[in-house]
This record gives structure tokens, C-alpha cells and sequence, in this order.
């Protein structure tokens, strides 16, 4: 209980309004001891305070119920984009694979073989890597025994040719010749424009000779493709031979000839070492 007190009124003062309420004091006088008491007022000590309005959440969950379908939403989203992403990207990737390998079958002449036949026939697989910017070619073995079956690389980032002499199981490596092997895209256009056809309009052939120099001892220096290609192999360094002598009256020189398409003519590399 809290308890207020006050004094009561001093004695002669206002005696008119004293009198006047003498009747009315009486009672207050016999609960608070007379007028020369102290009038006592209690009141309850504990005062309950008023709780204030508690305001509707109501708004509040729904706005989160919906941020959350919202994410759920968009996760999914993101997931079928990725999904449709891969998918058509790998779809698209094979369908540009399969229009990137070329089965070539070339008809060209060849005039120190004239006395044996008038037209001579090259066939060849050839893959062609815009992107990485090289090309693979795959020749099996001829029908007339005088060009080996090889695999070719050619890597215009690094500039570097690669034969593999399948029949030796050797491999050498000199720097592309970008006046004969014509790049990826040029290439990918040249086949594709007489990809109809079931041979290739009839051309001619040229010969190049190279010389057998030094073993590769640092392979990874050659690049990836070329890396794996001749990786395991005996691997060796080419130089061309600037004089132009005729490559099939060498008695001095053991040489093995690649017969190739990587142009509008067949190109006859011969690869020869000193005995």
C-alpha cells in the first residue's frame, strides 16, 4: 500500500468556511484523529500497467512464406537452365564433332609412277579441332606399298608437326610448313564443300624431303596433342632439305615416304636418315 499524506488545514484561517463545514468534517475527523492529525489517503501500491496492443504478425509470415517460395522458385529455375545448358551444349558438341571428321578419298596423278597406272587413289581420315586450332589426319596403308600408314598432327598454336610412322613406330616432330598445310578453318572449308562428292576433283602431288636430326629428350615441350600422340615412342627432330634432288635415287639415305591430302594437291614427305 502506498500512503499519501497531508497536513490539514492551519487553525484561524477561513473560521466562516471552518464553521460552515463543521458538520460535513466530522466524519473525516473521526476517521483521521480530529483536525490536528494528518489525513491519511492509502492507495494500492501495485499499479498495473495497461498492456499495450499487440500488433497482427499476420503480414509479416506471409511475407516470408512467399520470399521463400520465391527462392525455391528460382533454384529451380537455375537448375533447369544448367540442366537444358548441358545438355544441348553436349548434344551440340557431338553434332560439331561428327561435321569435323571427313573421310577423303583423292584421285591424283603422279608422273614417275605413270608407267604403272595413270591415276593413283589416297584415302585418309581427317579430324579437325577448331577451337584448339590443330588438325589430326590418319593414313592407312596404300594399296601399292609405297607410302606408310602414319598419323599426323598438325598444331598451328605451337607451330609444331608430328609424324607417326606406324609401320617404324616412330615419331618426328619439325615446324609446320604454313605454305603447304592449310589451317583448321580453311581446311574445315575444303572438305565441307566437296563433302557430296565421293572423291575429290582430281589434283596433282608434290614432294618434300626431310632429314632426320636429333632424339627429343623434353616431350612436354611439344604440346599436349603432339604429347600424347608420340608419348612412349622414339621421337626425333626434322630439317628440310632446301636442295631439290630427286627422293628415289638416294642409295646413301634409307627414306620412308607419307603420302598426305592437307591441301588442294597430295603432298609426298619423305623422311630420310643417313645409313
Amino acid at each position: 500500500m502506498v500512503k499519501i499524506s497531508f497536513q490539514a488545514p492551519a487553525t484561524g484561517l477561513k473560521p466562516e468556511k471552518e464553521a460552515a463545514k463543521g458538520d460535513e468534517a466530522a466524519p473525516e475527523a473521526a476517521a483521521g484523529g480530529g483536525y490536528g492529525g494528518k489525513a491519511e489517503l492509502l492507495l494500492p501500491q501495485d499499479v498495473e500497467e495497461q498492456p499495450l496492443p499487440v500488433q497482427n504478425r499476420r503480414p509479416l509470415s506471409r511475407i516470408c512464406y512467399l520470399t521463400m517460395i520465391l527462392m525455391l522458385l528460382l533454384l529451380g529455375l537455375i537448375l533447369t537452365s544448367m540442366y537444358v545448358y548441358r545438355y544441348f551444349s553436349v548434344t551440340g558438341s557431338s553434332q560439331t564433332y561428327l561435321e569435323n571428321v571427313f573421310h577423303c578419298g583423292i584421285i591424283y596423278q603422279d608422273h614417275s609412277y605413270s608407267q604403272l597406272r595413270e591415276q593413283l587413289e589416297l584415302h585418309e581420315d581427317v579430324r579437325i579441332y577448331l577451337e584448339q586450332d590443330y588438325e589430326q589426319i590418319n593414313i592407312p596403308m596404300l594399296h601399292f606399298g609405297e607410302s606408310d600408314p602414319a598419323d599426323i598432327i598438325h598444331d598451328f598454336q605451337r607451330g609444331l608437326t608430328a609424324y607417326h610412322d606406324i609401320a617404324l613406330d616412330k615419331c618426328y616432330v619439325i615446324e609446320l610448313n604454313s605454305s603447304i598445310v592449310l589451317p583448321p578453318q580453311r581446311f574445315w572449308e575444303l572438305l565441307f564443300n566437296v563433302k557430296k562428292g565421293a572423291f575429290l576433283p582430281q589434283t596433282y602431288i608434290i614432294q618434300e624431303e626431310m632429314i632426320v636430326t636429333e632424339p627429343v629428350t623434353d616431350m612436354e615441350q611439344l604440346g599436349s596433342f603432339i604429347f600424347h600422340l608420340c608419348h612412349g615412342k622414339e621421337t626425333y627432330r626434322l630439317k628440310r632439305r632446301t636442295a631439290r634432288r630427286h627422293i628415289h635415287r638416294r642409295s646413301a639415305e634409307n627414306c620412308h615416304h607419307i603420302r598426305h591430302f592437307e591441301n588442294t594437291f597430295v603432298v609426298d614427305t619423305a623422311i630420310c636418315q643417313k645409313l
